[in-house]
């Protein structure tokens, strides 16, 4: 096994237990590949398209040991329109992590511009234990899955006994695999893909969580790059426990701009005619409700509840109406009329102990604790972190920085990706994007070297293209699919936010089945 350690590592088969490859066997091409069968592919469903296809790959578990253990991947395509016209393979993530993403090709179809869509054949697939390609499960209540916890001196040992519960409920059902559900495999998997597909290259369109795959990728397999388009970008230095964090801190920012904006229309709202006074009328909802929880749409919430809303304050002319709404039923008077509960808030609030499933959330934690060794492991360093924040980012410095399972997970299998390899890559950007805020996407950018950034000024909302059909980002990535060509230089544009109608009031969600919502990426 010695002797052929080199050149597995440059294939970036070598993974646990050994030292993180280096740029140079990372620039390498593969010497060995792991070389899974053609896919034998067949029609998706009766109901769907039969240009729709699908098939299912075998993949290492442990790619150290290529003829070990394997499990299922499930991949899905739909050809180009124009063979003549074919460049090569689109593959797509839709973020997470935990996110399915065996049906984007059907919805991409119809919404790429045929000047992209007939360069590529559409690739989708359900990462490692999602969906359909081996599906993982720790058995978690839908309590256990929600850490958008606040924090309280009073609840905190009840917060730690749950992130343990979590984890050692994780390692006692799914112990033999978790630990190699991490984006570095999830990558290895794609170029499986690559070389099922029979692919010297792969193009690539990633969201969200699936911008970090992506970056992943381009490091471990950058002779195999294409054209890549990461959009809301995560930002390496901060995953994973940075990245929920930086919620709280871009949080702070979104919310005043809400209330100027909604000082503007104190006659529409009624919750001050000044910034100052419509913050005032928020934290007196949030101080009431926490007394005496208020009721709308049968729902009782409470300060915590609201605060966790926090999404909503990225789009000003949706959080007006929900806050609005609850000031009128503390008041007793019937709010306005199509006000809903947010979703960010309906999953905390079904019955905890209801069956759930909880396999995006354990995809979710495996990611987010397998990929890096950089969580505290004393739980009195979150206890002092979710002080801190709170009185620094009040409206969700605690729930940020508050105890998670990673404090108790098993050590990872090895470490996280640097971002040493320059990347001809295009990233696109909302100014106010709510769950990969925009210094998120900067600090892609910063890193990335080689990298184009496209950022929409008043843009709002997590995700752009493909779901902002009217958004100035558009124009850029169509060219860089269609030709290859990079702009030359960084891009700001100025975007017009679409309507609320698009996001069914619901920043954090777009009409692509996108699984980003307040916990997720």
């Amino acid at each position: 096994m010695k002797r052929f350690a080199p050149l597995l590592a440059a294939a970036g088969l070598l993974a646990t237990s050994l030292p993180l490859l280096t740029a140079t066997q990372a620039a390498a091409d593969p010497a060995q590949e792991y070389a899974p069968p053609k896919p034998a592919w067949h029609r998706c469903a009766a109901e769907q398209p039969a240009a729709y296809e699908c098939a299912t790959l075998k993949v290492p578990l442990d790619y150290r040991q290529p003829r070990g253990r394997t499990l299922d991947l499930a991949i899905s395509r739909m050809k180009s329109p124009d063979p003549a016209k074919r460049r090569g393979v689109l593959l797509m993530n839709p973020g997470g992590p935990g996110g399915p993403g065996l049906d984007l090709p059907l919805m991409a179809d119809g919404a790429l511009p045929a000047e992209v869509r007939e360069k590529y054949d559409l690739i989708g697939f359900d990462p490692r234990g999602v969906g359909a390609s081996s599906p993982v499960s720790c058995g978690l209540t839908d309590a256990e899955q929600q850490f958008q916890r606040a924090y309280r001196p009073e609840t905190f040992a009840a917060d730690v006994a749950w992130a343990r519960t979590v984890a050692d409920k994780c390692r006692e059902k799914a112990g033999a695999v978790l630990p190699y559900i991490t984006t570095r495999n999830t990558a290895r998997d794609m170029d499986a893909i690559r070389v099922a597909l029979g692919e010297r290259k792969i193009s690539y369109l990633g969201y969200s969580y699936g911008t970090y795959l992506g970056a992943v990728y381009t490091q471990l397999f950058p002779s195999r790059t294409d054209r890549f388009v990461l959009d809301s970008s995560i930002d390496p230095q901060r995953i994973w426990r940075g990245m929920i964090q930086v919620w709280a801190t871009e949080a702070e920012p979104a919310f005043a701009r809400w209330t100027r904006w909604t000082a503007e229309r104190d006659a529409e709202y009624h919750l001050g005619a000044t910034p100052e006074a419509v913050s005032t009328a928020f934290w007196s909802l949030v101080a009431r409700a926490d007394r005496d929880p208020i009721e709308l749409e049968g729902r009782k919430l409470t300060g915590d509840d609201i605060r966790r809303a926090r999404p909503l304050f990225f789009s000003p002319a949706q959080a007006a109406p929900f806050v609005g709404a609850l000031k009128a039923a503390a008041e007793g008077t019937p709010p306005p009329r199509g006000v809903a509960v947010p979703e960010e808030l309906r999953g905390t609030l079904r019955d905890a102990a209801e069956p759930a499933s909880d396999n995006g959330m354990a995809v979710a934690f495996s990611v987010l604790c397998g990929d890096t060794d950089s969580w505290p492991r004393d739980p009195e360093q979150y206890r002092r972190d979710a002080e801190r924040d709170k009185a620094r980012y009040p409206l969700y410095g605690d729930m940020a920085s508050n105890i998670k399972p990673c404090a108790f997970w098993q050590r990872p299998a090895e470490p996280a990706t640097p971002m040493r390899i320059p990347a001809d890559v295009l990233l696109v950007q909302n100014e106010w994007d709510s769950q990969t805020p925009l210094v998120s996407g900067q600090g892609m950018h910063a890193v990335l070297r080689g990298s184009r950034m496209v950022t929409a000024l008043g843009g709002e909302g997590h995700t752009v293209y493909l779901s902002e059909p009217g958004s100035c980002v558009n124009g850029p990535v169509n060219t860089y699919l269609a030709t290859g060509r990079l702009p030359g230089r960084d891009v700001t544009c100025t975007t017009v936010p679409a309507p609320a109608q698009r996001r069914e009031a619901v920043p954090g969600q777009s009409p692509l089945p996108f699984p980003a919502g307040p916990q997720r990426f």
